[in-house]
């Protein structure tokens, strides 16, 4: 059951925006299928890329999936899925893992589980998982921001002790859209101004409005941190922290770009009442009954 806690993470406030520094650690346990590097390198850059975390035939099969899926009319019409604003073409398809047999799964898999195991250092339930389309020629760019400033202010999760892990479905390279990151961001907070619109997450999924930070302090991280292109084969994934400064460009390219997005968060960090929001998003968006992945 929800209930008030102290805002650690004041957003979507009056005034000027601000920067609240991040204390305490990243990866909550060093025992786990990751190694030393990769450990240290979640720590202080806040993202790490794996190789070949699934197989070639499994890349095959969520791709056969994913062009079932985006022909399919019940999926077309159901309100788990989200298209372009302009060509009405599928963005995402969110809460997958509940839907689909094939992607819950992968969701389910030790490789990806046991990975976000170890960094928030518990047990963990899946909080958000969707696929993510950027068609060729089409697909469009997603503005800077941070996850956990939209789950802290919309959801109500109270600390940033989530991570995010994207599974490629096709080869990311620097030129079709992929995941960009400001190595190092996700060790300070942008508490953001303005307010959260009714039903925000219907414009945001397909369009981030709320929650995104203004061009000089966007341009001071940049300067800071610099920014980290996501590129790599099919099969590979990136995983990141849930406060890590990152966006995607528009793809203009023949090649498209496809990922199985899985929002994994401790089962010690359960949401709370939003702390920036009317009322919490769908259950589809963000889940609130949260049951550990055994």
């Amino acid at each position: 059951m929800s209930q008030t806690i102290t805002d650690l993470f004041p957003t979507r406030v009056e005034g000027r925006e601000s920067v609240i520094p991040r204390t305490g650690p990243i990866v909550h346990n060093t025992t786990g299928p990751m190694t030393a590097a990769e450990v240290e390198h979640m720590e202080s850059k806040g993202y790490v890329q794996f190789a070949d975390l699934v197989t070639r035939d499994e890349v095959q099969q969520m791709r056969d999936e994913l062009a079932r899926l985006s022909q399919d009319p019940q999926v077309l019409a159901d309100e788990r899925t989200v298209t372009e604003a302009k060509s009405r073409e599928v963005r995402s398809i969110f809460e997958i893992h509940n839907s689909n047999e094939l992607f819950g799964s992968i969701a389910r898999d030790p490789r990806v589980v046991d990975r976000a195991r170890q960094v928030l250092g518990s047990d963990v339930y899946i909080h958000q998982s969707r696929v993510n389309f950027k068609p060729a020629f089409t697909g469009k760019d997603f503005s800077w921001h941070s996850d956990f400033e939209t789950w802290h202010a919309e959801d109500g999760m109270p600390t940033p002790r989530a991570v995010s892990i994207s599974i490629s479905m096709t080869d990311n390279y620097t030129f079709n859209g992929p995941l960009l990151i400001m190595p190092g961001s996700h060790r300070e907070y942008i508490s953001c101004v303005g307010s959260t619109p009714d039903d925000n997450y219907k414009n945001s999924l397909v369009m981030q409005g709320a929650g995104t930070p203004d061009g000089p302090i966007l341009t001071e991280f940049a300067d800071k941190y610099g920014i980290d292109v996501m590129t790599g084969k099919a099969g590979g994934a990136t995983m990141f922290d849930a406060n890590c400064m990152h966006a995607s460009n528009g793809n203009i390219t023949p090649y498209s770009r496809s990922n199985l997005f899985l929002v994994f968060n401790s089962v010690e960090n359960i949401p709370v009442a939003p702390f920036s929001a009317k009322q919490p998003r769908p259950q589809f968006v963000a889940e609130r009954n949260p049951t550990p992945i055994v």
